[in-house]
């Protein structure tokens, strides 16, 4: 996998070649319906295009996997808001935000008031579009479920309905300028608004439980990212018992990940779901398979030599890049 330019991995966002790459390779609509002119890709298709991006660069790779995943909601949208933002857009669609429930949606009417700060929208500046989780209130109360716990809407809104908060700067993915953002009272339509788990599109896809999606795409990143350093490693060391550790626990991650996603792609073809006990040992096995990976790059950094540590040399940058996407909550908590 080759973008048309060598990605510079101190640059704080990505320049408008690379952009306009990426919406040629159309990579933000993976996921997407051909009917809404995305690429449709199957579970299987799309962790392989989404490791060979990881390991090109980290930047790019988690970039479109949490984009492309935004868009994926395009499953959860109502028909009418799919046709109003997919159907023939002025600029590539480009859905991301913030996994975490920071802010509040007010009742008011056939709407919301969204109000809030939420942190870490992967790709903030090259959005169209900004999805978040909101507790919904009414008379400034939280409204409670039947099991006393608030209640949790998503929404999606344009850009120009955000401030984007530029808070990010870490060691690593540098370039997927992961910002917070902020609304302050803005009313949204009540159509707006969706949940996980209620489908409007018929595609095998959006039958992936969403958690088990998250996993598999993230975690096809970790693998990318570790072929690369493995890669590079092998370019300054040729062989070595660490690096064929590494080799050996990246094949195995890699399959194990593929035949989660081929059994997943089988079942939900002949109609089946998924149980709770499933969805939870997936998470399990990716999150032990992340813990592995990590241990077996940290293994092989020390005989790599002042080369990995150098900030011009790639090693240090898939390093960074890599021990910096395993502080995402996903991954970071374990198994």
């Amino acid at each position: 996998m080759r973008v048309p330019k060598q990605l510079n991995w101190e640059e704080k966002e990505f320049d408008a070649e690379v952009l306009d790459w990426i919406a040629q390779q159309n990579l933000w609509n993976l996921w997407v319906p051909k009917t809404y002119g995305g690429l449709e890709m199957t579970l299987p298709e799309g962790l392989v295009k989404l490791r060979s991006l990881a390991k090109c660069d980290g930047s790019l790779g988690w970039t479109v996997t949490l984009c492309s995943g935004a868009n994926f909601f395009i499953g959860n949208l109502r028909r009418e808001v799919a046709d109003e933002v997919f159907r023939n857009p002025e600029s590539p669609v480009c859905f991301g935000g913030s996994g975490g429930v920071f802010g509040t949606a007010e009742k008011q009417g056939e709407g919301y008031i969204i109000s809030g700060i939420w942190k870490y929208a992967t790709g903030a500046p090259y959005l169209t579009h900004f999805t978040l989780n909101a507790k919904i209130q009414k008379g400034g109360k939280d409204v409670l479920q039947a099991d006393g716990t608030p209640t949790v809407r998503s929404f999606v809104l344009g850009k120009d309905d955000v401030e984007i908060i530029k808070d990010w700067n870490t060691m690593g993915l540098k370039a997927t300028a992961t910002h917070s953002f902020r609304i302050d009272s803005k009313w949204v339509h009540g159509k707006y608004s969706f949940v996980y788990n209620e489908l409007y599109q018929p595609h095998t896809i959006f039958k992936v439980p969403f958690s088990v999606f998250a996993d598999l795409t993230l975690w096809a990143n970790y693998i990318g990212m570790a072929w690369h350093f493995l890669e590079e490693g092998r370019k300054v060391l040729r062989t070595h018992k660490s690096l064929t550790e590494l080799e050996n626990t990246i094949k195995s991650s890699d399959k194990l990940m593929m035949d989660y996603a081929g059994q997943m792609q089988g079942q939900i073809g002949k109609g089946a779901t998924f149980s709770e006990t499933f969805i939870k040992k997936v998470h399990r096995k990716a999150s032990e398979s992340v813990m592995l990976l990590s241990h077996a790059i940290i293994e092989a950094y020390p005989i790599l030599g002042i080369y990995a540590s150098k900030e011009s040399h790639p090693l240090n940058q898939i390093f960074k890049d890599y021990f910096t996407a395993t502080q995402h909550h996903i991954f970071r908590e374990g198994p």
